[in-house]
Parts: structure tokens; sequence; C-alpha cells
């Protein structure tokens, strides 16, 4: 499985892109701010638990988080980080640098229906041998 995050809205606190199956369009992702200066390391522009991870192609697996005492979708091998995560939430002041997912996007820093989406996407993750991300 190949998921492909397109970003398309960079706001002062977040950004707003949309997840596709390859080619299907699967969700809106709401991430913190995207503040990577390419060809500089992550030290010199991360603000821990406030900025979008990396452009890259990351591998997902699904294991446990101790953080929300359940199995998700982990994002591995992201440089500069730790524990990053797909899940359910609404806003930028709910990922510290995780991807959540929502069925709709309203405008501004906010996603909704994020439940109904974490339960379109969750199984399909799930189902898949190999799953990657790319973030672009």
């Amino acid at each position: 499985m190949q998921l492909i995050l397109k970003r398309f809205e960079f706001g002062t606190n977040y950004t707003i892109g949309k997840l596709y199956n390859d080619d299907e369009y699967l969700c809106f992702v709401l991430e913190d701010k995207v503040r990577e200066v390419e060809g500089k390391p992550v030290a010199e522009w991360k603000v821990a638990n406030e900025t979008a991870i990396p452009k890259g192609t990351y591998k997902v697996i699904v294991d446990h988080s101790n953080h929300f005492g359940k199995d998700l979708p982990h994002i591995l091998n992201v440089p500069g980080y730790e524990g990053v995560r797909i899940h359910t939430g609404n806003t930028d002041k709910d990922t510290e640098g995780c991807l959540l997912v929502g069925s709709a996007w309203p405008g501004g820093d906010m996603i909704s229906g994020s439940r109904d989406a974490f339960a379109k996407v969750f199984p399909l993750i799930q189902a898949a041998k190999e799953v990657t991300i790319t973030i672009g």
C-alpha cells in the first residue's frame, strides 16, 4: 500500500493536506506547521511538538501506542522525531507532529469527521502487507 500525502494549505500554526491510497482519495490530514528548511538538519528548524515532519517516504506499521493505549499506525524512521502516529483529532492542538485524519475541512486549523476518517483509513493499513507514506 502506497499512501501519498499532498499538502496544500500552509497556515500560521497548521498544515492541511489530502491523503491518497495511490490515486484514490481517502481523507484530509491536519498537521503542525511545516518549518522544514531543505538542506538543513532537523535540529536547526524543528520546534518541539509544533512542527510537521519532513518531506520524504516512510514505512508505516501498526503497533501499540503507550501514549494512546491502543494500536495505531506508526510512521517509522522520521529524522528528528519519535512516535509519529496517524490518529484522530480536530485541531493543531491535538497533534505533536502526528498526522490527524478527517473527513471534512471546514477551513482554517480544523478538520472534522476525524473518527469516521480513521475508521476508513485504519482497516486499510491493517490489511496491507507493507505500507509506505510519501509526504510532499
